[in-house]
């Protein structure tokens, strides 16, 4: 990527190639692999902090700000109306999911799927953090199907749904898309004085201590509604974002000058220039006086050899003009 090597955009923008369908991708990866289902099974959307967390760490968080920033082109107008047009279809999937996940509970052990939801998210964090960790971990949806088949139980099976689930999970998305459609709009602000990859790493640190609350339910550790994972997202940013760094000069907008008026200026001072110089050469230059010419302006009438004699041999030496034939060889003539 032009701004950072996210590992997780560098992954699928190799895959996919259009900056409009990179973003389509990366927000949408939660909703294809498994995660925000598995996240929606295991109660991490429960209440309104969990809500917001997935929203933005989820659907959000530093691949969507890397692609906004290092990729995309075009006015704000235009990012904010492609980020708009994923988001069209990113939450009513999300609401589809949301809605099936009762039904899915019925065929659940909960408490071990709970397990490899936490450690989904951790894997998650984990590829975000460094790339090199990344390529000896599984997959989200490998992790996702392993605790399918580990806790699988048939028995309650029921079709079911939920309003509350669908509310929460409709609710993450926007926020999502809402995280996105802001880092769009600020981008001009942002592009140059934002260290994306600092942003990512404490990205990653957030979604660690998202999961943390999930692995540790059974030791009743860290089982608190106190939104900690946003905290250290907030703390990410306050350490990322530079206010004295010049920006980075984005596309032309709307209410953006064009980069072309100092060039367009030059240009017009370049012909200027051309024309000018045209005039002159037309005209003659001057030629060097003849050799034999006499000097210009009015000669003495008196040399200093004369001067000298008519003073009684006292010359007119100063100690602004020094006699070149002293003992100095700094002064020496030959020299």
């Amino acid at each position: 990527m032009s701004t950072s090597r996210h590992p997780v955009a560098l992954r699928l923008e190799q895959q996919v190639g259009s900056a409009t369908k990179l973003l389509a991708t990366v927000m949408a990866l939660p909703l294809v692999d498994g995660i925000f289902p598995a996240l929606v099974v295991a109660g991490v959307l429960g209440s309104a902090t969990g809500v917001v967390e997935t929203g933005i760490l989820i659907f959000g968080g530093s691949a969507t700000a890397a692609v906004i920033l290092a990729e995309m082109d075009g006015s704000r107008r235009e990012m904010a109306t492609s980020v708009l047009l994923i988001g069209a279809v990113i939450i009513p999937v999300a609401a589809v999911e949301a809605a099936l996940a009762p039904t899915l509970q019925g065929l659940l052990d909960l408490p071990v799927f709970e397990r490899f939801a936490g450690l989904v998210i951790l894997t998650v964090a984990a590829k975000t953090a460094s790339s090199e960790v990344g390529e000896y971990l599984p997959s989200p949806g490998v992790i996702i199907g392993l605790g399918l088949v580990a806790s699988f139980d048939p028995s309650g099976f029921a079709l079911r749904t939920s309003t509350e689930y669908v509310v929460n999970g409709t609710a993450a998305a926007a926020v999502g898309v809402a995280f996105a459609l802001s880092i769009a709009l600020l981008s001009p602000h942002l592009r140059g004085r934002v260290d994306i990859d600092r942003f990512r790493f404490g990205s990653a640190v957030a979604l660690g201590v998202l999961a943390l609350p999930i692995l540790l339910g059974p030791f009743d550790l860290m089982q608190t509604d106190a939104p900690i994972a946003l905290a250290v997202l907030a703390v990410t940013t306050l350490f990322a974002y530079d206010p004295n760094t010049d920006g980075v000069a984005g596309p032309t907008g709307d209410g953006d000058a064009p980069d072309g008026d100092e060039s367009t200026d030059e240009g017009v001072a370049g012909e200027d220039g051309d024309a000018t110089d045209d005039e002159g050469a037309d005209e003659e230059p001057p030629s060097d006086p003849p050799l034999d010419a006499p000097p210009e302006g009015p000669s003495p009438v008196v040399d200093d050899d004369v001067a000298v004699l008519a003073n009684g041999g006292e010359g007119r030496e100063t100690d602004d003009d020094p006699d070149p034939f002293t003992d100095d060889d700094s002064r020496a003539p030959w020299l």
